[in-house]
């Protein structure tokens, strides 16, 4: 569902140690996204939801096994008090959807992202089946605090909302713009240690510029990420 215009996008993410959350997107871009109305960020304690003298939040898998598993009790209870009929909720997975750039792209449309935090063996599997609309892996590997996942994810959709960025442009010769990776980047000064910046980047010509910028990513995707796309075998004339 798209944004109205003006709305800031909503994230609640559910996690057992919530502080995660808070302490990165205070900070840097995002904070100041924050600041300005563009994005809002809940992160929420689990344990919030959780019954008993000990709020207890996880229990021993059925089955026996090794670690811990997320109770379905408070994550149902938490989802459905935040949830709400625009809202798409997510499990952050290491076997869930790989997380990309367009996937980023297409959440920035949203409203409301309702983000769980997997931890220790991983969350009820009815939470899963009943509550779960997307599960997103931000790579193959496994983390100790799913809140990680989330602070990722929140970084990399909210740059994709316009005014997040200083730039907006800066978005379009990225890594992974157009399957292609990043060009190289310099700045001042112009010679640093006997090694000099391409002269094509001192020649104010920005034909040439683009074109050798193009070249660049298309080189590097060949050699590093062939896999990305069958852009790199173009290059611009």
């Amino acid at each position: 569902m798209i944004q109205p215009m003006n709305s800031p996008l909503r994230f609640d993410v559910l996690s057992l140690f919530p502080r995660t959350v808070d302490s990165f997107v205070g900070e840097s871009i995002l904070g100041k996204a924050s600041d300005r109305g563009l994005i809002e960020v809940s992160s929420h304690d689990l344990r919030d939801w959780a019954k008993g003298k000990h709020r207890e939040a996880d229990d021993r898998p059925f089955g026996g096994g090794a670690g811990m598993v997320l109770k379905p009790e408070p994550l149902f209870d938490a989802v459905e008090e935040l949830s709400r009929p625009q809202s798409t909720v997510i499990y952050m997975a290491p076997d869930g959807d790989p997380f990309t750039t367009q996937m980023a792209k297409e959440l920035s449309t949203s409203q409301h992202l309702v983000l769980i935090s997997g931890h220790y063996e991983g969350i009820d599997q009815r939470v899963r089946d009943e509550l779960v609309d997307r599960e997103v892996s931000i790579g193959d590997y496994v983390l100790t605090n799913g809140s990680l996942a989330a602070a990722v994810m929140i970084d990399a959709v909210s740059r994709h909302l316009p005014g997040v960025l200083g730039d907006d442009e800066s978005l379009l010769d990225e890594s992974f713009e157009d399957d292609l990776l990043g060009c190289p980047q310099y700045t001042r000064p112009a010679e640093f240690r006997g090694i000099k910046v391409p002269e094509v980047l001192l020649s104010g010509n920005h034909e040439d510029i683009a074109r050798w910028r193009h070249e660049q990513r298309v080189q590097k995707t060949r050699s590093l990420r062939p896999d990305l796309s069958t852009n790199t075998q173009t290059i611009r004339n």
